[in-house]
């Protein structure tokens, strides 16, 4: 007990009165705007981003329909083959049926692979057409 008194004497160095939480006057108004300030930046770096995200999740949940190709969130592609409020049947070869609940489907799949692959035989097609002379400059 007398120790701490020593200390708060210690610190004191005024006659006594002791200063503000922060040493100077003034002190609490200012780590209040620190505070609202540190509230802000959390909200907009981290949490509205993440509510947007949820929220476009359950809209792309919601608007799930027989057709189309899923991923889930362990990585099993498939197609949607039937549609209930919780459960999706996810077909993933012919008459390969896994039953999957609705909040594991992760996205929509985009196979990028096989869209590159049809972009690129239209290409070579118009290449070939660009690299041949013009009809009348052959001989």
């Amino acid at each position: 007990m007398n120790l701490m008194m020593l200390l708060a004497d210690a610190t004191a160095g005024d006659g006594g009165q002791a200063a503000g939480p922060s040493g100077c006057a003034g002190g609490g108004a200012s780590s209040l705007v620190m505070m609202l300030l540190m509230f802000a930046v959390f909200y907009f770096v981290l949490i509205r981003p993440q509510q947007k995200k949820a929220k476009e999740h359950q809209t792309m949940l919601s608007n799930l329909k027989r057709g189309d190709t899923v991923v889930t969130r362990g990585g099993v592609i498939g197609k949607v083959s039937g549609i209930t409020d919780t459960v999706l049947v996810l077909e993933l070869q012919e008459k390969v049926r896994v039953r999957v609940a609705r909040s594991y489907v992760d996205g929509m799949f985009k196979d990028e692979a096989a869209t590159a692959k049809a972009d690129d035989k239209p290409k070579k097609a118009k290449d070939k057409d660009a690299d041949a002379p013009p009809p009348e400059a052959q001989p």
